[in-house]
């Protein structure tokens, strides 16, 4: 079976999943902490220089997550393989990512705080970390104002307006969405975003979708299963 070309459409943000092929570190080891930061200096070298806006990150042992928002239909691709390039090098190692990355569409006002809440939370969902702010390697602790002395420089990340509308100032946006952190998604809201990266496709409402068909570099939802209905015999013929 042929794999799906690339989703794209200008100016959307898009949850990006990419796994390793071998975890970083078992769970008897410790964490790479200096793998771990040079790949988030990576990450926002690569971002900076193939004009991504980055909006949420997590580095985890097992893969990497982003919320982010390309300016060009090459942008995410090619961040993708600078960052599997430079992490083989340094493991000294072949493939690293298993498989190509998944993505989907977002509609924003809508979708794009759960995604970055499903993002966040997935140390905490992994068992690496007790609390989704206490993970260096992520955005969570930028987005709730809880600050690490470990955690890597982060001037390259952008917001993504729907988190600005959480408040009208810095307290306000870091109080507001570390309740939504805290409280986490419905399983429902889980299960839609799983399906929707896992599928590679776009996850909105109805009318987000209808028009992403204008715009989208493909078919932005599954089709329905089995063969097309035949047409009825018109009984004049």
């Amino acid at each position: 079976m042929a794999r799906l070309p690339r989703l794209y459409a200008p100016g959307l943000p898009q949850l990006i999943q990419a796994n390793f092929v071998h975890p970083l570190a078992t769970p008897s080891q410790p964490t790479p902490q200096e793998v771990l930061n040079q790949l988030a200096t990576w990450l926002g070298e690569a971002a900076q220089r193939h004009r991504v806006a980055v909006h949420g990150w997590v580095l985890a042992i097992d893969r990497i997550l982003l919320l982010a928002t390309p300016t060009d239909e090459e942008g995410l691709p090619r961040l993708m393989q600078t960052l599997g390039r430079n992490l083989a090098a340094r493991l000294r190692s072949g493939r690293v990512f298993a498989g190509r990355y998944r993505s989907a569409l977002l509609e924003p006002g809508v979708w794009v705080l759960p995604a970055l809440v499903w993002l966040e939370t997935y140390p905490v969902r992994s068992g690496a970390s007790p609390d989704a702010e206490a993970w260096p390697w992520s955005s969570a602790g930028n987005h709730t104002g809880h600050t690490l002395a470990a955690t890597p420089a982060t001037q390259w990340q952008s917001d993504h307006a729907d988190y600005w509308a959480c408040g009208n100032t810095p307290f306000d946006r870091q109080a507001n969405y570390r309740r939504r952190l805290h409280d986490g998604l419905s399983r429902e809201q889980s299960q839609r975003i799983d399906q929707a990266v896992m599928g590679q496709w776009a996850l909105g409402g109805p009318e987000f979708i209808a028009n992403l068909a204008h715009t989208a570099s493909r078919r932005v939802s599954p089709g329905q299963r089995g063969r097309p209905r035949k047409k009825p015999v018109d009984a004049a013929q």
